[in-house]
């Protein structure tokens, strides 16, 4: 009897932690980890979840923002008056160590992404598209686009990639499937506490002090990207962005809990 009593009291505590720590199923009267609850021992999702509406439209978003991107980057560069911050570290490492602008585009964002770990950070699917089709379409617009040659043009070319950089940030955030893997490292860490803005300036300043160390461009284009893409993004991102549509229950007058 005692031992009896004493395994129906661990079963009952048993039952109480999972609950408490996400629940899900019953088998047999036990309880059985459900795999998409927080509480998942055999399943570790790596990334966060995506909106469940609109997700053609998504998708279309995202992939178009971010091919615009890589084609906005490739300009700048082209323009040959300056980068933004990112960008000169690109072109740095490029010009130094060699290897396509691109292609350091790719590594710079995976190892940023590295950062991500310890600040327990789950990058969606937006995020991985990011660090690989940004650095790929900017390859592809070097090799194709050719340069300007005259300062009128490179003038319009840079005005052109800067306005085309604000529309494509606002179109792959406007997706809603994760920030890019810079943007979530300073978010990342202003969670602890910090200033957002404070942490942007300094991570963008090191960037940029680093990239021109190593010989990347930094010039009128920089100065223009740094006053001109806080407005124009302020814009863009707000007109892009994708809302969940209205479910049948929120029609109907439902109640839905806190966000």
């Amino acid at each position: 009897m005692v031992t009896l009593r004493s395994e129906r009291s661990t079963l009952v505590r048993a039952t109480a932690l999972h609950t408490v720590r996400g629940g899900g199923r019953r088998v047999g009267g036990l309880p059985s980890p459900d795999p998409s609850g927080p509480g998942t021992v055999g399943r570790v999702q790596l990334l966060a979840p995506a909106p469940l509406s609109r997700r053609p439209a998504r998708a279309i978003l995202l992939l178009g923002g971010l091919g615009l991107y890589g084609a906005s980057d490739g300009l700048l560069v082209l323009a040959g008056l300056g980068l933004d911050p990112w960008d000169v570290l690109h072109q740095g490492l490029s010009r130094t160590l060699g290897l396509q602008v691109g292609t350091w585009a790719i590594l710079v964002g995976a190892v940023v992404l590295l950062g991500w770990i310890p600040l327990r950070q789950r990058p969606g699917l937006g995020t991985v598209c990011n660090v690989a089709i940004i650095g790929l379409v900017i390859n592809a617009t070097l090799a194709i686009v050719p340069a300007p040659r005259t300062l009128v043009v490179q003038a319009l070319v840079l005005i052109a990639a800067v306005v085309l950089n604000a529309v494509a940030t606002g179109a792959y955030i406007g997706a809603g499937l994760g920030p890019g893997p810079r943007d979530g490292l300073t978010t990342g860490l202003a969670a602890r506490g910090l200033s957002l803005r404070v942490v942007r300036t300094v991570v963008e300043i090191t960037v940029l002090a680093l990239g021109w160390l190593l010989g990347g461009t930094v010039g009128i284009g920089t100065l223009l990207y740094a006053l001109a893409i806080g407005p124009l993004t302020h814009v863009s991102i707000p007109a892009l962005r994708l809302h969940d549509t209205p479910t049948r229950g929120s029609a109907s007058g439902a109640v839905s809990g806190p966000g």
